[in-house]
């Protein structure tokens, strides 16, 4: 049996772990596949900063208005069907608590026999939307790496919540692995990137086996390269930074660029960004 195991949480949240809502989309991907019913959600009167995450007000189909809370749970297939079983746990990332927040869900991981964890997250990077997008496959556990040829991180400082549920998973015995995705910083972070969606989706199906029909991203994928190819084609500046940085991949790309020098460039990255690092890779 795979180190993971038959029964593995994917987990994604919005906020600063979600550059491009790449990592909020693989699970909306997954989603799709099969009906999911709710495992355990959370009090959010106990996480969320409602100043920070407000609720949303809207109208049901007799016109009478509902409140809909920030929110954070986690999902089983309903007809999980043969292979890996997928669960799902996706929300807001929590303003406060935090190891009260990881906890609880790692107690539930716990009952249900849950056997592994895989967190999806995105970034922002210096990367062209020109090439194959780059993902940071990593774990800190050693049979996980073995297993399916990951890295490991040697990041030290501030970390988002996704980092906080691998490290209390791990220490309940439960292995994780990571997957980040880069997001051209160029592209408005705030706008779905589906092909960078696309691009976790490709690796998860290599973590783990099981396929996700993807054909609509890669439609969708397509489109949105070919709209910013347009914004850029009448921008000078734009297509000329873009040209730097396809010179730059392409020579990360090169054979004599080795593993480790990505690696080490991925984590120089990391630290020179000022603004809470962590928040988009442990």
């Amino acid at each position: 049996m795979d180190v993971l195991g038959s029964r593995i949480i994917i987990a994604a949240f919005d906020g600063w772990n979600d550059a491009g809502e790449a990592a909020s989309g693989a699970i909306a991907a997954l989603r799709a596949m099969t009906d999911y019913d709710l495992v355990h959600s959370v009090d959010p009167e106990l996480y969320f900063d409602y100043q920070y995450t407000r609720p949303a007000t809207t109208m049901d189909a007799e016109g009478h208005r509902q409140l809909t809370w920030p929110e954070a749970g986690l999902w089983r297939p309903r007809d999980p069907g043969s292979g890996p079983e997928l669960w799902l746990l996706t929300g807001v990332e929590p303003a406060r608590t935090w190891q009260a927040f990881a906890a609880e869900f790692v107690d539930v991981m716990l009952r249900d026999d849950v056997s592994g964890l895989v967190t999806l997250g995105a970034m922002l990077s210096d990367v062209p939307h020109t090439r194959p997008i780059s993902v940071f496959a990593s774990s800190q556990n050693e049979d996980v790496r073995e297993a399916h040829g990951l890295e490991r991180s040697l990041y030290e400082g501030p970390v988002g919540i996704l980092s906080v549920f691998e490290h209390f998973a791990e220490n309940a015995g439960i292995p994780t692995a990571s997957l980040w995705a880069s997001v051209p910083h160029y592209v408005a972070s705030a706008t779905p990137s589906p092909k960078v969606t696309l691009a976790l989706l490709d690796r998860l199906e290599e973590l783990t086996g099981v396929d996700v029909p993807r054909e609509r991203l890669r439609t969708d994928a397509a489109a949105w390269e070919a709209s910013i190819d347009a914004a850029a084609a009448d921008d000078e500046d734009m297509t000329e930074y873009i040209r730097q940085l396809e010179r730059t991949r392409d020579t990360w790309d090169s054979p004599e660029a080795s593993g480790d020098a990505i690696a080490q460039a991925f984590e120089r990255y990391l630290r020179r960004r000022g603004d809470d690092p962590g928040d988009r890779k442990r």
